[in-house]
């Protein structure tokens, strides 16, 4: 019996010999791909197959086969799916590699152009998969490769930029979305003009640049420095032009993506954990999105506003400037002559876009660089290439210098760049180091003559200027006095340390705070603005007063928040407000420009918001419809990125303590800005928890350690965050909604249908069917955690960023909420007196609700 079971299987093992001996990381003519089989790697470290993302279509892909959470870091036909349920990857006759759909249709090749015979496919162990001659491994001789045509992801010994000898730009692009390997809207490319870098695109906008390759990294990439676990290469030659990384330990998983946010992110897999970490991410700040402060203009996130113009300039645009917008870049206001020009040395800088560049010479050495530039009148700045050992190579650079940050000294990054000033300006910049290197010695005769007779200028300009302010000063009490009467002469009002409101008439005009940068408007400029504050004009109503629209004389429309003469806590909101606020500088936070303190009045003035706050569209049946899921995850990815910024990337770490629904607005591109300071608090930076008496907030958003001790924290900000979350996906209200059936608020019902399997009935219908379902539960999930009962349970705002932006992170299941609220009276909705009693968790509480 057993002689006859060996034979039986030596006859099955003859009979199927031709399909088992295929090698399962190689297809030949003979032996496709079929939808039920796979091709993974020599050392088992990538598998390629067919596959669903689920839309109901079919990919080839490669993804990690050690990793259980499926990784897919390639896919062939991305733009070209097969809509049936069947498939074959095959070797064609002309030597390519062909997908067949169903029907025996090719949809998607290999592509080239020369016939070939004798050809194999295989998927080697970095994860290329390649078409060769059988009998020839030889990487150079390679026929094709998915190496040159990635999708969203850069790994480690790919190479990323251009083969001259070819022609292939070899650069990723992001998917769709999660459920949609397509190509997307961002891509990352390396950009050959001038002076080589990489550049993030907004389909065909630029969105990010990554500044250009010094030697060690790339000058706008600071978190390439130090890294210990990698190598990073550029290489330049009349082959390739190119960039790549490998792992210095070849069993750590990495990788670089781009995903469908435009974020660019490295992930490190993490064996213990079990899941994918992310290393770093890109765009981190305001200052790496393209072009804030325009030409000329430098950008700081250390600075405030982050804007500043280089030495010799001013800005482009005063008004926008203002408002702290420098998009407008800066232009030049002292006079050059190029005979007596020098030098003022930039430290720390990203350098300026280097497609401008008009001189990249590989063999000058700094001094050669700095002459070349001096005797070229239309050299603006130089600079080295590689910045390792002594320095080498030159770039000049001719025409307007774009996209510029400079970089705190403790966060490293950056290099030198040396910028052309008039001999005036020399000495004069509060972000350079002065030098002559390139501009000579100079007579000093003449130097010190010149400095003589400009002290005398300056000095005739001062004193011209203090006599004109002054005859203004009386000019306006006057007109105060014939129109309001005597006016008291209060005390000054002390905002925070080094700034100082003073509550006299010399606020006329519109005059600024020296260290702030921000606009003081006397009472009636604003009343003209908002035709006297006219009903047309409010734009909305809170506890602390109106918000009306206001058109300023110079063209500008603003916001104007007029706080009511009656609140007790006006004044002390606007103090707190403009001590805030008046140091924070974020795209996804709103922007105050200025403010106004009168005997009886005060005022805060914004920039205007045209479609005022997400509560108007997200609870209004007849405009919800109007933020479909994009516009939604779009809001709540907005949100993050303001909140991350305020309690971990702003010079002080700040609560707000009131993120709530009505205090975000938008702005007619409908991006989401954070407002409403007055509750706001900063916290030491070794500070983690605080705790009041007075609890003040709004009832449905407040955490429970807050709500009932009176403890707050970062923690108690994202439990706000995750009610946000899960209002805007649900376009529900968390605050005075039961539902009848199961007597439960918002976060009760949302963890219940959790719980059940059931939480996409929780989408707003008004949303439609055009959504990701994974997108939509990854929120779902994302709000849950937040909002669980212990604070040391929630995830902060930076963990909670890369989970919103990774389509690939296996996220942790939620825990029990905090309010699980069951109905326990009849009346369904609070009202909004400033003292309301509740019970809550079987604890009464006191909730002070100011809106």
């Amino acid at each position: 019996m057993r002689r006859s079971h060996t034979t039986t299987f030596i006859f099955i093992l003859v009979l199927f010999y031709p399909f088992l001996s295929l090698a399962i990381d190689t297809i030949t003519s003979t032996q496709p791909l079929t939808i039920n089989q796979t091709l993974v790697s020599k050392g088992e470290a990538f598998e390629l197959g067919f596959f669903n993302p689920g839309n109901d279509n079919l990919y080839i892909g490669i993804w990690y086969k050690q990793v259980q959470q499926k990784t897919y870091v390639w896919v062939a036909n991305r733009d070209a799916p097969i809509t049936s349920s069947n498939g074959t990857l095959t070797i064609g006759g002309n030597g390519n590699i062909v997908l067949l759909n169903q029907t025996g249709t090719a949809i998607w090749s290999s592509n080239q152009s020369v016939p070939l015979t004798n050809t194999v496919a295989q998927l080697l162990e970095n994860g290329n998969f390649v078409v060769r001659r059988e009998n020839d491994e030889n990487p150079d001789n390679y026929i094709w490769q998915s190496f040159d045509y990635p999708t969203d992801t850069f790994l480690p010994e790919m190479k990323l930029g251009w083969n001259r000898k070819t022609g292939i730009n070899r650069y990723i692009r992001a998917w769709k979305s999660k459920t949609d390997p397509g190509s997307g809207d961002y891509s990352f490319k390396m950009d050959i003009d001038g002076y080589p870098e990489i550049i993030i695109w907004e389909k065909e906008t630029k969105y990010c640049r990554s500044g250009s390759w010094n030697g060690k990294g790339f000058s706008g990439v600071p978190q390439m420095q130090g890294v210990s676990i990698m190598h990073f290469d550029f290489l330049e030659n009349s082959d390739e032009i190119s960039y790549s990384f490998e792992m210095l330990n070849t069993s750590v998983y990495s990788r670089l993506i781009i995903n469908s946010t435009g974020s660019l992110q490295r992930f490190v897999w993490v064996d213990t954990t079990k899941q994918w970490s992310v290393y770093w991410f890109f765009p981190r700040d305001l200052c790496d999105y393209y072009g804030e402060c325009g030409t000329f203009g430098i950008c700081n996130t250390n600075n405030n506003p982050v804007c500043t113009c280089m030495t010799g300039y001013t800005p482009r645009n005063q008004q926008a400037w203002n408002l702290r917008d420098g998009s407008d870049g800066c232009v030049r206001s002292s006079k050059l002559d190029c005979g007596s020009d020098g030098f003022l040395l930039l430290k720390n800088m990203k350098l300026p876009e280097g497609s401008r560049a008009f001189v990249v010479n590989t063999t000058m050495n700094l001094s050669e660089c700095g002459e070349i530039c001096k005797m070229n009148c239309s050299c603006g700045a130089y600079t080295n290439m590689d910045v390792t050992g002594n320095g080498s190579g030159c770039v000049i650079w001719a025409v307007d210098l774009m996209d510029m940050r400079q970089y705190a000294e403790t966060v490293g990054g950056g290099q030198d760049l040396y910028v052309r000033v008039a001999a005036s300006d020399l000495d004069q910049s509060p972000v350079t180091e002065s030098t002559n290197n390139g501009s000579g010695n100079g007579n000093h005769v003449v130097k010190i003559a010149s400095i003589a007779i400009s002290s005398f200028a300056v000095l005739v300009i001062l004193l011209a200027l203090l006599y004109w302010k002054k005859k203004k000063i009386r000019s306006l009490e006057k007109s105060k006095r014939d129109i309001t009467g005597p006016q008291d002469r209060s005390e000054d009002i002390l905002l925070n340390d080094g700034v100082t409101v003073t509550n006299k008439k010399d606020y006329y005009g519109g005059t600024t705070m020296d260290e702030r940068e921000l606009h003081l408007y006397d009472f009636k400029t604003l009343e003209m603005a908002t035709d006297n504050f006219s009903d047309e004009n409010k734009l909305g109503e809170g506890g602390f007063g109106c918000v009306y629209k206001g058109n300023l004389m110079e063209g500008g429309i603003v916001a104007v928040k007029r706080l009511s003469r009656i609140s007790d806590q006006g004044i002390e909101e606007l103090k707190n407000e403009v001590r805030l606020i008046a140091k924070l500088q974020h795209r996804n936070l709103v922007r105050l420009i200025g403010c106004c303190i009168e005997v009886k009045e005060k005022l805060l003035i914004y920039e205007f918001m045209e479609n005022k706050s997400l509560n108007m569209f997200l609870f209004d049946k007849k405009k919800s419809s109007m933020i479909n899921w994009k516009m939604r995850f779009d809001i709540i990815c907005g949100i993050a990125r303001g909140l991350l910024y305020l309690h971990h990337d702003s010079r002080f770490k700040i609560i707000h303590r009131d993120l709530k629904v009505s205090n975000i607005l938008l702005d007619k591109d409908m991006t989401p800005k954070i407002s409403d300071f007055g509750m706001a608090r900063i916290f030491g930076n070794d500070q983690t928890e605080a705790e009041t008496t007075k609890v003040v907030g709004t009832y449905g958003y407040m955490s429970p350690e807050y709500a009932m001790d009176g403890l707050f924290s970062t923690k108690s900000d994202v439990f706000s965050f995750g009610v946000l979350v899960l209002e805007i996906v649900s376009g529900t209200k968390n605050r005075g909604t039961f539902y009848t059936t199961s007597q439960l608020n918002l976060l009760g019902h949302i963890w219940t249908l959790w719980k059940e399997g059931n939480a996409l009935e929780v989408l707003d219908e008004s949303v439609g069917d055009k959504y990701s379902k994974d997108e939509v539960l990854r929120c779902i999930q994302i709000g849950l955690l937040c909002v669980q009962e212990q604070p040391e349970d929630r995830p902060n705002m930076s963990k909670v960023l890369v989970m919103l932006s990774s389509e690939t992170m296996q996220l942790p299941q939620p825990t029990y909420p905090g309010f699980f609220i069951v109905k326990r009276r009849d009346d369904t909705e609070s009202s909004s007196k400033m003292d309301e009693s509740m019970t809550i968790n079987e604890v009464t509480v006191t909730v002070i609700d100011p809106r």
